[in-house]
């Protein structure tokens, strides 16, 4: 395996599933609201995407079984069929949402009207999928995303107190000032879930097999899984602390995309603007791949069809139609008008709630002996997996109720 290719579709993954439409806003507004006090959710979360993107690479290379193959031999036909439609519904609404920040971001490069932008960002997404191979998607979305490390500048220009910052990775009550527990509950569960989102891992370990690992590429999977997943949540960090330095002080509370840009230009001038709007246009493109994508490997791996980007249409027929389709519900979705960051808002929450039938079958058979033999967990990633899997699970308990109680993060 190429290890510049490996580490691009850790990259891929880790900026399209961490730095997409819904973590540049939630992130950004959660350090308007509550400055450095979300840090430890992002650092938690980082630890747990790792923990389980490594478990899900290791299964592709040692048993060549995607995600949601092990969801449906675990779950079965009933309930399997009942995550597939959920998941996939968590897809359609991300894509939608990151079709329609495509189209905001490239208004603010050109001005022209947004449904024809959000035309060309659909049509720009089919041709990188059908005329590129995996490993170019891969590249492309990949590399280009990290023009967002921009932020980590910003963040830095910005002048925060890292005594503060440093802080912000204990967990900590809101201040005199700041929104009350609900709505910070309500963000770090929002926070949370964006770090862990399933499509990350539908992805993440089809993108593997895609690649053709072997168990001689554990140790590329261990460091593509780590480097990729750390370094997107370090961007996430840093635009917690660009949105706290920016807008806490000034009582600004940014809910749009394009206020995720002004902390740069602040910091940075104009050059600064010119690089986080394309750091987040491949960030956000990125993420609509992956979705478009993970809909069509759920579909292909539940059902048996045949699947995979290295298989020409006309071999993979089903599975090329589902990727087109999901991109078509997508762009009609934002077509609407409906306000993007509202759209991943819903996405993001309902997300939580499949997370423990996405993630469980992956630790369970990453900790079954009989199955992965020598390679099966140790017992510090066994245990660090149930831990993660037990704040999930109380994750997923709480998001709707939070979603409602807040209504939405508003009160």
């Amino acid at each position: 395996m190429n290890a510049f290719a490996d580490l691009a579709l850790g990259i891929m993954t880790a900026l399209g599933g961490f730095v997409d439409i819904g973590e540049l806003v939630f992130a950004v507004e959660g350090g308007a609201r509550f400055q450095f006090l979300t840090l430890w959710v992002v650092a938690l979360g980082t630890v747990g995407i790792i923990v389980y993107s490594e478990m899900s690479g290791r299964i592709a290379a040692v048993l060549h079984k995607p995600t949601f193959e092990l969801i449906r031999e675990s779950q079965g036909e009933r309930r399997g069929l009942a995550i597939l439609v959920a998941s996939n519904l968590v897809n359609l609404l991300t894509c939608a949402a990151e079709i329609g920040g495509i189209a905001i971001v490239l208004q603010m490069f050109v001005g022209l009207e947004q449904r024809m932008l959000v035309l060309a960002a659909a049509v720009l997404l089919f041709l990188s999928i059908w005329f590129l191979e995996f490993r170019w998607i891969e590249r492309v979305y990949g590399l280009l995303g990290l023009i967002l490390l921009v932020y980590v500048a910003t963040a830095a220009a910005l002048q925060p107190d890292w005594r503060e910052v440093a802080r912000g990775l204990i967990p900590g009550a809101p201040r005199a000032g700041m929104p009350g527990w609900s709505v910070y509950a309500y963000f770090a569960v929002g926070l949370f879930s964006s770090v862990l989102m399933p499509y990350e891992l539908y992805f993440y370990s089809s993108g593997g097999i895609e690649d053709n690992w072997t168990e001689k590429d554990l140790s590329a999977n261990f460091l593509t899984s780590t480097v990729g997943f750390t370094l997107g949540g370090l961007l996430t960090m840093a635009l917690i602390v660009s949105g706290a330095q920016a807008f806490f002080p000034r009582g600004i509370d940014p809910q749009v995309l394009s206020s995720s840009a002004l902390p740069a230009l602040l910091a940075l001038g104009k050059p600064g603007l010119v690089f986080a709007l394309l750091g987040m246009l491949f960030a956000i493109g990125g993420a609509a791949v992956e979705t478009a994508l993970a809909s069509a490997y759920n579909l292909a791996q539940f059902f048996g069809w045949p699947w995979g980007k290295s298989k020409r249409p006309s071999q993979a027929k089903r599975f090329t139609l589902a990727w087109i389709s999901m991109l078509v519900m997508g762009l009609a979705i934002a077509m609407s008008g409906v306000n993007p960051v509202h759209i991943v808002e819903y996405s993001v929450v309902f997300a939580v709630v499949v997370l423990p039938f996405t993630y469980y079958p992956i630790l369970a058979t990453a900790g079954d002996s009989k199955s992965m033999k020598q390679h099966v967990n140790s017992r510090f990633v066994q245990v660090l997996g149930w831990l993660m899997f037990a704040l999930i699970v109380a994750a997923a308990l709480a998001a709707v109720p939070l979603m409602y109680a807040t209504h939405m993060g508003e009160s």
